[in-house]
């Protein structure tokens, strides 16, 4: 689905940033992958080119415009163009959640919203200058439920998350007319990610549960009563990036299991 197309990918060496740089480059994207661990990104790079897939790794801070700026350079002039921007960047979430909104330090708080935006934007922005001289492309952003809907001891993940699916609207509403597209994915918490074990963890404390019932009153909350998976999110990753999904822009494709209902 992906064939003949390069994609830059930041947070690569993450969970799912790694299982969809997998899955695009399965589908014969050529992906270009990016993070601060050079060592992680690597590794992924390595597990894809042995399965016969085109991967080239590059140590990129995406909080680093200049870095971001001239990384996207080098793909341009070593491939040509830019056809697909997805941005899985996240922050350890050990100290930004299990807090009561009223008793949450202001710098805490505001931490994930400057951080998810800033990065979204810088990678989004740059990506589509070089996709308007093509007229095509894609941009690829990620949230989760708490976006768009009322849970507590989140913190300011989900006020970061919800302004992340802002800009992907706005972003497709300039860009829609240059030939890009700008979609989003939402999903529930993944246990397979590291992230998400800890969140739980957090989560169950303040409760006085255990990881494991915190997990399950997680999954009791949607229709199939199980959380979704890594594969699950990184298969309608390349659904949405794809040409098969060239009518869909400004929106959010909801991984939710039914606990929302658009």
């Amino acid at each position: 689905m992906l064939t003949n197309k390069n994609a830059v990918i930041y947070a690569a060496g993450g969970a799912i940033g790694g299982a969809i740089a997998r899955a695009f480059a399965r589908e014969g994207a050529r992906v270009f992958l990016t993070g601060r661990n050079l060592s992680k990104i690597d590794a992924v790079a390595k597990e894809i080119t042995a399965a016969g897939g085109k991967a080239e790794s590059a140590q990129v801070d995406a909080l680093d415009e200049q870095a971001v700026d001239k990384h996207l350079q080098d793909v341009i002039d070593h491939a040509g163009r830019v056809d697909i921007s997805f941005n899985a960047i996240g922050i350890p979430n050990t100290t930004l959640q299990g807090v009561p909104l009223t008793e949450i330090p202001v710098d805490r708080f505001f931490l994930p919203i400057a951080t998810y935006t800033r990065s979204t934007f810088l990678t989004a922005r740059l990506a589509a200058r070089r996709m308007v001289a093509k007229r095509s492309g894609v941009i690829l952003t990620v949230t989760a439920i708490p976006s768009r809907t009322g849970i507590p001891l989140v913190g300011g993940i989900a006020p970061a998350w919800a302004a992340v699916e802002a800009l992907t609207r706005d972003l497709s509403a300039e860009l829609a007319p240059h030939g890009i597209r700008v979609v989003g994915v939402r999903s529930d918490g993944m246990p397979e990610t590291g992230t998400i074990q800890d969140v739980f963890g957090i989560h169950a404390r303040a409760l006085g549960v255990s990881p494991a019932q915190f997990h399950q009153m997680i999954a009791d909350k949607n229709h199939f009563r199980r959380l979704p998976t890594l594969a699950e999110l990184a298969n309608v990753a390349v659904f949405l990036v794809s040409d098969e999904a060239s009518a869909l822009t400004g929106t959010i494709a909801n991984l939710s299991m039914g606990v929302l209902d658009d």
